[in-house]
């Protein structure tokens, strides 16, 4: 649970610049602005001559369909952005945006006094495609940061604020006026969360929820935003009292006072059943009976489900299915489950051996690929899961053990703890110094896409520049890879040297569907 474990997503857009051709490049150590533009090895310049596949920018302009009465008064903002020709940038999209079936998001945690800005988070969020985000409140800061930036956000009512949410009403009317509303649409937040796992906390913590979630949609309703924000709450495996064998998952009797009216209000109003899975904490928990390929989905090993046959090859498979069958023995068969936060730990103590960054790539690549097949589970075979990647950043103030620390994507100063590829098509581990722009053995570089404007180039231009940690000084005039003179060509180059020096995986060319690899050698 996000109290104890905060786990978190994060997307964002950075704000591109009007159309110049300047950005800011590190001189040792010393952040400049300069005129930018060109790319590689040795000549350092690019060739005009870049894949034939191209496409124009296709403008995909979210149109506000006001369908009910009740909602004539919203005034939607109109959204567009681009469908890019470059088959990898267009695949992660594909995956983060417009893949019609299950989504795959990021938790973006804050337990740590060491992350950059909101405003950083979503320029990284936004680099890597990043399309769904998650957070435990409402920080307006954040909300800020997330504007227009193309991410659907999950926000938190957090468990401390349940009781004066649960008790009146113009609590939570209040709280969307102020904290809500004044950036809703343009911070599209389409999931708000009452609650954050409460079976693990005391009896008349869990009383709260319901009442909470309540006031929460008669909040929405009164704006007309009923129908556009689901509402729902996340819970922990422990609201189980049986996981194994999955067909006889049972919820805890315990919890039945809470659970009925919970499920009720999920299938009356069509939102999600929400759990938090990690087959981690299972290992981790009983290495006697379970295998660690079985918790990564390296389908080495076969578990039977004795009551009905079904073989299982994972772990993540096996809790989900659990779920389905509790859903189904109280007759709620037809509730959605999704997943809130998963991931896998890529540090730990000496006694938490499993805790590598091997095994965090293993698990969440295979985790990725599993879920975007829309392979379902052995019961529901074919059924989307939607899930969220627990977490962004490692975050230094969790408390418990070290590996509750480690969880992270990235770390604080944002860069990649493991070569992890959101496509799940996975990538080598490939160590570069920072300065090498050269292929990094692969035979593949990443330069500009043809069709990207100005402003999205210059925008991923001072992300790279900047957060990115790229050294841009050989791009300024009189340097070696300043001519040509072109935004295009510089650009090239920077793409490549973030590209090589991250190891030379899809995700490192992405820079906002601004860059495309080649084969060709561009110098």
């Amino acid at each position: 649970m996000e109290e104890s474990r905060d786990k978190t997503v994060g997307v964002g857009v950075g704000v591109a610049r009007a159309a110049v051709q300047t950005y800011p490049v590190k001189v040792n150590g010393i952040e400049t602005n300069t005129n930018t533009h060109s790319l590689t090895e040795t000549s350092c310049s690019v060739s005009d001559s870049r894949d034939s596949k191209k496409r124009n920018l296709v403008k995909l302009n979210n149109k506000n369909l006001q369908t009910h009465k009740e909602e004539e008064a919203m005034v939607m903002e109109g959204r567009s952005f681009s469908a890019i020709s470059s088959a990898i940038s267009l695949l992660t999209i594909m995956l983060f945006s417009f893949y019609p079936g299950s989504i795959i998001g990021v938790c973006y945690g804050r337990n740590a006094d060491d992350l950059p800005t909101p405003d950083k988070v979503a320029q990284l969020v936004q680099l890597h495609n990043i399309k769904y985000i998650r957070i435990y409140d409402s920080n307006i800061q954040v909300l800020k940061a997330f504007a227009n930036a193309g991410v659907e956000l999950m926000i938190g009512v957090p468990n401390s604020d349940l009781l004066p949410f649960s008790q009146f009403q113009s609590n939570v009317d209040t709280w969307l006026k102020n904290s809500i509303i004044p950036y809703y649409p343009a911070t599209k937040i389409t999931y708000i969360t009452v609650g954050a796992e409460v079976t693990e906390m005391p009896a008349n913590v869990s009383a709260l929820v319901v009442p909470a979630m309540q006031n929460v949609l008669a909040a929405l309703r009164k704006v007309g935003l009923h129908r556009k924000i689901k509402i729902s709450t996340t819970h922990s495996l422990g609201v189980l009292s049986r996981s194994f064998p999955p067909s006889a998952g049972a919820f805890n009797s315990s919890h039945a006072f809470f659970l009925k009216p919970m499920l009720e209000f999920l299938a009356e109003n069509q939102s999600p059943f929400m759990i938090d899975i990690y087959p981690y904490y299972a290992y981790r928990d009983s290495q006697a009976n379970i295998s660690l390929d079985y918790a990564l989905f390296e389908f080495s090993s076969e578990v039977i489900d004795p009551n009905t046959g079904l073989i299982y090859t994972n772990m993540f498979d096996a809790q989900i299915d659990a779920l389905y069958f509790a859903l189904t023995a109280l007759h709620f068969r037809t509730i959605k489950i999704m997943v809130t936060e998963t991931g896998w730990p890529s540090k730990g103590t000496p006694m938490e051996k499993a805790a590598t960054p091997d095994n965090a790539l293993i698990y969440n690549t295979n985790l990725v690929r599993h879920v975007i097949n829309d392979t379902g589970t052995p019961a529901k075979p074919g059924e989307e899961i939607d899930i969220y990647i627990f977490s962004l950043f490692n975050e230094n103030r969790k408390p418990g053990l070290e590996s509750e620390r480690n969880w992270g994507l990235y770390y604080p100063d944002q860069t990649s703890i493991y070569n992890f590829d959101l496509t799940g098509k996975g990538n080598p581990v490939v160590t570069m110094a920072a300065n090498n722009t050269s292929s990094s053995g692969n035979g593949t570089w990443c330069i500009t896409l043809p069709t990207a404007t100005e402003l999205n180039l210059q925008s991923a231009v001072d992300w790279a520049c900047g957060p990115g940690n790229v050294d841009c000084s050989a791009v300024q005039p009189s340097q070696p890879c300043y001519q040509p003179d072109t935004l295009a060509s510089h650009a090239s180059y920077i793409f490549n040297s973030y590209y090589q020096q991250n190891g030379a995986s899809d995700i490192a060319c992405g820079f906002g569907g601004s860059g495309m690899k080649t084969t060709k050698n561009p110098s």
